[in-house]
């Protein structure tokens, strides 16, 4: 199904599975609805039932979706579809610290978005914590005339651009396509443009942008331009605010200044990045700033590459029929420009991805059919709608949302209750739980708070801290005996920490209380740093020790691991709440 934006005709060495694929996750990623039935996806998309049931096979298959009974759902690892974009543009990466800088000094909300066709993408945000609070999604995608970037985007529009636009608004006056602004009041198209256009000459005339209310009623925003080493213009800066703190005037006064300085210092990170051909390549039809790696042969080469890669060939033998090989083997092109930055040619995409190049032309084909790949004279180039299969909707997901359904399938394997906690202070709070499915089972609700002396998940988290932050907090705990068994000593409590650092677990048996046992491993973000535990509590008659561990720390170990992994794609360029 090609993308309803595309209008290239259909080449002639398309990967349909790939593409029937990339149709299921984009009605996946829009629209409200979380959970999608098969049958659905095969009425929306136009697809066979059969095709859709194949598709949702290996997507599940990958991990870039779960099901859950007969409803299918986004996983994080869909995700890493948009890390790529987010990896080989750079933005979050080299502008990111400076967008946080400026949301810091000016106390307001602070975004960056780049271009995309006629609509504006965010890729980073910073946010205050208020009542009324403001944020974009990563990946959440706006009008272009119902925001400040918008304007300035528009400034270098051609007639073709301009064309663009007028034939998407027809279609759709009042915005329904875009889950992230509420619907457009009635207008005339010509009062749309009129009101649009004249906002594009004066961000062209003044180099900046102001928004006031055109998002949604109350929000008001400033926006300037970031411009690479070549002058291209590679993203916008936004400040956000609200007409309770300012007018359009005051707040543009208000943020211009700092504003400005920001822009520089963030001009002056891109143009001293230390490789590649610099960000503004990845906005749709800008152009690279910077050298590349030398061209590829005009058009794509059909040279045979490298084996295939092991992973694919596996899941191919272990589903047989049912499995897409094609569709795998497109998102790991897909996948693989997040390990390049800038424009990637063939023969590196094929050796990144263990496939032939035949293989991988053919993918990158479809991807820039599809509007998702650009080819350049330096190669290729992903570009930001990628972000547009779940990325936004993802990078919204909570720790416990991420975990709980790692818990409930721990749960249904060991039959015994399971959590996941953070250390906060010197305590633990439970940020998600699953009972166990025996009569007799640990009754824990979210949110409670236990000491973490005492707990698995506590010795866990207190044993990942740096060395002296650990003796620190060690240090100010008094330990309360809260069994005959509790470890009460500051001696005993180093050393039982300690201990469970160098043997990666948690052993609490009977300390917190008679007759309760608890086992836990760690959670773990990108950098290998402890966030939070996850742990199974049962009952220290239900078997001896060595038994429990025995039958319990693998499958702990396997779910901290997919924990892990999954918190790792969605945090990657994002901020994951803990709840």
């Amino acid at each position: 199904m090609p993308h309803p934006a595309e209008a290239e005709g259909v080449p002639g060495e398309l990967v349909g599975p790939l593409e029937r694929g990339l149709a299921v996750l984009r009605v996946m990623a829009s629209g409200p609805a979380v959970r999608h039935r098969p049958g659905d996806l095969a009425r929306t998309t136009g697809l066979a039932r059969s095709t859709v049931d194949r598709v949702a096979t290996t997507l599940v298959r990958l991990g870039v979706l779960r099901a859950e009974g007969r409803d299918l759902l986004l996983a994080p690892g869909a995700a890493e579809l948009g890390n790529a974009y987010l990896a080989s543009c750079g933005l979050p990466e080299r502008l990111g610290p400076h967008a946080d800088a400026l949301a810091d000094a000016l106390d307001e909300s602070v975004s960056l978005a780049v271009p995309d066709r006629d609509g504006v993408r965010f890729v980073a945000q910073a946010t205050r914590r208020r009542a009324m609070a403001i944020s974009f999604r990563p990946g959440g995608l706006l009008p272009a005339e119902r925001c400040a970037p918008g304007a300035l985007f528009a400034a270098d529009w051609d007639e073709d651009d301009l064309a663009r636009w007028r034939t998407r608004r027809a279609a759709d006056p009042l915005d329904t396509g875009f889950p992230s602004v509420p619907a457009r009041p009635a207008a005339s198209p010509a009062e749309v443009e009129a009101e649009f256009l004249d906002r594009v000459r004066e961000a062209r005339a003044s180099g900046m942008a102001v928004d006031d209310q055109t998002i949604e009623p109350g929000l008001l925003a400033v926006a300037l331009p970031v411009r690479g080493p070549d002058g291209a213009v590679v993203c916008a800066v936004s400040v956000f605010s609200h007409t309770r703190r300012h007018t359009a005037r005051s707040l543009a006064e208000h943020a211009l200044p700092p504003l400005r300085r920001a822009v520089a210092a963030m001009e002056e990170a891109l143009a001293a990045a230390p490789t590649g051909p610099g960000p503004a390549s990845q906005a749709e039809g800008a152009a690279p700033t910077g050298p590349g790696p030398a061209p590829t042969a005009p058009g794509l080469s059909s040279e045979a590459g490298p084996a295939l890669a092991v992973t694919g060939a596996v899941l191919k033998e272990e589903l047989g029929s049912g499995f897409l090989q094609s569709l795998a083997r497109g998102l790991d092109v897909l996948r693989a420009f997040g390990s390049v930055r800038g424009p990637a040619r063939l023969a590196e995409l094929a050796r990144l991805t263990g496939l032939p190049r035949a293989t991988a032309r053919r993918s990158l084909i479809t991807l820039r059919h599809l509007g998702y790949v650009r080819e350049d004279s330096g190669g290729f180039v992903v570009l930001p709608r990628v972000l547009e299969l779940g990325y936004a909707r993802l990078s919204g997901l909570s720790l416990p949302e991420i975990a709980t359904p790692h818990l409930v399938a721990l749960v249904l394997r060991v039959h015994e209750s399971a959590s996941v906690a953070v250390l906060d202070g010197d305590d633990i709070r439970y940020v998600a739980r699953v009972a166990g499915t025996r009569i007799m089972h640990i009754d824990i609700t979210v949110g409670t708070r236990l000491p973490a002396y005492a707990t698995s998940m506590g010795r866990v988290l207190l044993g990942d801290l740096p060395a002296a932050e650990r003796a620190e907090r060690l240090g100010r705990i008094t330990p309360e005996a809260l069994t005959p068994h509790t470890v009460t000593s500051p001696e005993g409590l180093d050393d039982v920490v300690a201990a469970t650092a160098t043997r990666g677990y948690g052993w609490v048996e009977q300390e917190l209380e008679e007759g309760l046992r608890s086992l836990a491993v760690a959670v773990t973000d990108d950098t290998g740093r402890a966030v939070a535990a996850v742990n199974v509590a049962l009952h220290a008659g239900r078997a001896t020790p060595g038994e429990s561990l025995a039958a319990l720390l693998p499958p702990l170990r396997e779910t901290a691991a997919l924990i892990s992994a999954d918190l790792a794609a969605v945090g990657r360029f994002s901020r994951v709440a803990t709840g």
